[in-house]
């Protein structure tokens, strides 16, 4: 069994329509900071001078009402993909079998559970995750024996 975490979740779905997001105060500055001759430009002041910026989203954001609709999307798509069913009583569940026995990853957002009787089996997924999502950090992995 494997628990992990996919680093950056979100930011690996694309955002779907039109999403714009309105950043104030210090951040408004900030993204000024990054390039000026860029964002400058674009910001306005309320009626109390805060700094406003608008920003349309590419990227799905933790926070926004999408984000974790389209990340499971994505997730069930490339574990479909990979011949996994998505279990129909629980959509955040995926199965398969391998060499005779059940793989099972269980998942909460970004968090994710994988299990089977062969443990290379389970580094087989995670390695699989890791080409598709990015390298994953230590800090949030953890290996258990069942």
């Amino acid at each position: 069994m494997a628990v992990t975490d996919i680093p950056w979740a979100f930011l690996h779905t694309d955002m779907k329509g039109t999403v714009h997001m309105i950043l104030e105060g210090t951040i408004a500055n900030l993204i000024v900071k990054l390039e000026p001759t860029i964002y400058r430009k674009y910001v306005w002041h309320d009626k109390k001078g805060k700094p406003m910026f608008y920003e349309q989203l590419k990227k799905a954001i933790y926070g926004t009402l999408q984000a974790a609709h389209l990340f499971w999307e994505l997730l069930s798509d490339t574990l479909t993909g990979w011949g996994f069913m998505i279990n129909p009583y629980d959509h955040c569940i995926a199965n398969k079998i391998v060499k005779g026995k059940q793989c099972t990853i269980i998942w909460h957002v970004d968090n994710l559970k994988i299990s089977h009787v062969d443990k290379n089996i389970v580094e087989n997924v995670r390695k699989n995750l890791e080409k598709k999502f990015g390298k994953e950090s230590p800090l949030v992995t953890a290996r258990a024996k069942c």
